[in-house]
């Protein structure tokens, strides 16, 4: 926990910086002064809502026991032998299928699964992608990911903000900013650098490992992670501003196409497929 709280705070500190010397290039002290004003909000939106912008931006709504029995049956058989809080439960009315846990803490950690997961995967299969999730949120990776997807939307935003600056100190022309308009094209790769600094990809060979261990079944989370893969193919996200920002926290990439591929936080579907099934056969060598 206080390894995770550390990442976080200074990769927020790390943005901010950044984000106060893009404003100032861009707009000298106006820019720095906007800049520093984001920052701030930044900081607000962390602690209040940064658990939750991803539920917001997946349309998710909180589901009773009695709309998902099996659901909560699978989640709270595998916290139970995790030993950890039972986290709370939501619903993503979208097709293609995927999953993620957001939350400071175990104890007000939140599992969000879409309708496309539900209707995709088998059991066993399920339980795989659900023990993952739980996983990172035994781990506080929850917490740096959740600091990780309001800066990459901040950061992201601060593109239609240079806009509004004027060039330099000029005040006769009405043309937005050329600098800032050339900042922009370098905003989405350092987004993209926000996310990979912050979570990084061994999070989740370690979340797949711990899965395995909890469910005993690699081969079935190797499978739901090629359908996963599939559906988000077939089913893709659209590339909004709040979505890209929160692909991280997904069990795979939903982009694999396109920009969104920048934001990948993932390893690629295929190794995380090899390790579980050399797991499997470590294990078979082992008995």
């Amino acid at each position: 926990m206080h390894v995770s709280a550390a990442r976080a705070v200074g990769l927020f500190v790390g943005a901010a910086v950044f984000v106060v010397a893009v404003g100032w290039v861009c707009g000298s002290n106006k820019g720095a002064q906007i800049a520093l004003a984001l920052v701030g909000c930044a900081g607000i939106l962390v602690y209040l809502f940064g658990e939750s912008l991803a539920l917001r931006a997946m349309r998710a709504r909180l589901i009773s026991e009695i709309e998902q029995p099996e659901l909560y049956g699978l989640v709270r058989e595998l916290a139970t032998a995790a030993r950890q809080p039972m986290p709370r439960l939501y619903l993503s009315p979208v097709r293609s299928p995927n999953a993620f846990a957001t939350g400071v803490s175990p104890r007000r950690a939140s599992l969000c699964c879409t309708t496309g997961l539900l209707r995709t995967l088998e059991r066993e299969e399920l339980r795989g992608v659900l023990a993952h999730e739980l996983a990172h949120i035994r781990a506080h990776d929850t917490l740096i990911s959740a600091v990780a997807a309001t800066l990459t939307a901040l950061i992201t935003a601060l593109s239609a903000v240079t806009f509004l600056l004027p060039l330099g100190e000029s005040e006769e022309t009405d043309m937005p900013n050329l600098l800032g308009g050339l900042m922009v094209v370098l905003l989405a790769p350092f987004a993209a650098a926000v996310v990979h600094c912050g979570v990084g990809r061994r999070r989740e060979f370690r979340a797949d490992e711990r899965a395995a261990e909890l469910t005993g079944d690699p081969l079935a989370l190797a499978s739901a992670l090629r359908k996963l893969e599939e559906g988000a193919r077939a089913y893709p996200l659209p590339m909004q501003r709040t979505l890209l920002a929160s692909a991280h926290l997904m069990t795979t990439n939903p982009f694999p196409d396109g920009v969104g591929r920048l934001f990948a936080a993932h390893p690629p579907v295929a190794e995380r497929i090899r390790r579980l099934r050399d797991l499997r056969r470590g294990w078979d060598m082992g008995r």
